[in-house]
């Protein structure tokens, strides 16, 4: 294939990238800036595709200083829609400055040195900007955990690996065999360049639509009213939870039923209601921590998963959450209201467990706690619960 092929190639793979891109732009308004600008990145780019084709057109150094430009800013683009991710941005007049540094070196060093800037030089801009895209990506508290970020980040070190051996390699290898090798060094370098324009736009197009299948999938696993897990965030996310704790470490589970809770809307009206079943996931967030798994299971009905806890500290950290529900209720601005809470422990002595089983134990001790007069913490009898073979 020869090198004008190539370059039509490019061009069309880099509009089809950009068509693709708008059009994904489209379902993903929380990233339409970034993708906009991946998609202008690419327009930019077949832009530059064609001054190059076309440079000795143009008179003098301009045709290269332009390509090489142009080039750069498409670049440049794509950082700015990488930093984007995370809230940060390039600061355009920094951008504009960097441009046109580099415009004035063409005109200045490229009249006696047009080889050495077009094949070798031009290229270490290029290899810098994309591994700090890399960089921006490995960094990127959005794309943390995203399956679609490593292979982002290898598309962009390969691509500025392949830059700086053009810059800092083949000037060796020229030395050695001649400028014959020149042609063949284009032809890789553009062999390169299609594989980039497939792997780029589709790594980051897919860093967005995971993105967006992340954020759906962490809405239906949380209850809109409170903000804890509801019951299917619970049931999926606490084996996972409990397996990052020793095999061997006890767990406990605390089932929650907030007293009389119908009385409560029935007297003071649903508002109050959904007031106070806020207040009880605040009240139970703060009293447990972070490792904690808390859940709205439906209705006035609650849970939490301590990994790795005993007993007497489950026990303790009931009645805590108990008492601060109440003191809460009590004292809160507009609520000023009694409201209490029963509670039923079991704890388990392996993380492979049945979660559902573990749930019905704690819902059995919180159960007689009802029985016995509410607002009290019941222990459920030995707990076995693991999971069948």
């Amino acid at each position: 294939m020869d090198l004008a092929t190539l370059w039509y190639l490019t061009i069309g793979t880099l509009l089809i990238a950009a068509a693709m891109t708008l059009w994904e732009r489209q379902a993903h308004a929380p990233r339409s800036r970034e993708l906009g600008l991946w998609a202008a990145a690419y327009g930019v780019f077949a832009l530059g595709c064609i001054l190059a084709m076309n440079r000795s057109l143009l008179p003098g150094v301009s045709g290269p200083a332009l390509t090489n430009v142009v080039m750069l800013l498409g670049y440049a683009l794509v950082l700015q829609g990488v930093l984007v991710l995370d809230g940060r941005s390039l600061r355009p007049v920094l951008v504009a400055g960097f441009l046109a540094a580099i415009g004035t070196a063409w005109f200045v060093l490229g009249t006696g040195w047009a080889s050495l800037l077009w094949n070798h030089a031009s290229a270490f801009p290029i290899a810098v900007i994309c591994a700090l895209t890399a960089l921006a990506l490995f960094r990127s508290r959005t794309a943390k955990g995203l399956r679609s970020r490593p292979i982002a980040i290898a598309v962009f070190a390969c691509h500025s690996l392949t830059y700086a051996i053009r810059t800092f390699v083949v000037p060796m290898v020229v030395s050695v065999y001649g400028e014959s090798v020149l042609p063949i060094v284009a032809k890789l370098t553009m062999y390169e360049a299609v594989l980039f324009t497939v792997a780029m736009p589709m790594s980051l197009i897919a860093l967005a639509r995971e993105e967006d299948r992340a954020r759906l999938l962490a809405s239906a696993r949380t209850d809109f009213l409170t903000g804890l897990n509801n019951r299917q965030g619970f049931f999926e996310l606490s084996p996972e939870r409990l397996r990052q704790t020793g095999e061997s470490a006890s767990h406990a589970l605390l089932a929650f039923d907030l007293d009389h809770f119908k009385a409560i809307n029935d007297t003071y009206g649903h508002d109050a209601g959904d007031q106070i079943l806020k207040l009880f996931a605040r009240v139970a967030g703060e009293a447990t921590g972070p490792d904690a798994m808390c859940a709205r299971l439906g209705g006035e009905e609650f849970a939490v998963l301590l990994p790795g806890m005993g007993v007497q500290d489950a026990h303790q950290i009931g009645q805590d959450i108990a008492r601060r529900f109440a003191e809460a209720a009590a004292l809160s601005d507009g609520l000023a209201i009694a409201a209490t809470v029963s509670v039923g422990l079991a704890v388990a002595g392996t993380n492979k467990l049945d979660l559902t089983e573990f749930l019905a134990v704690a819902d059995g001790a919180l159960y007689r706690a009802k029985l016995l007069g509410r607002n009290r913490i019941e222990i459920a009898g030995s707990t076995s619960v693991a999971a069948a073979a």
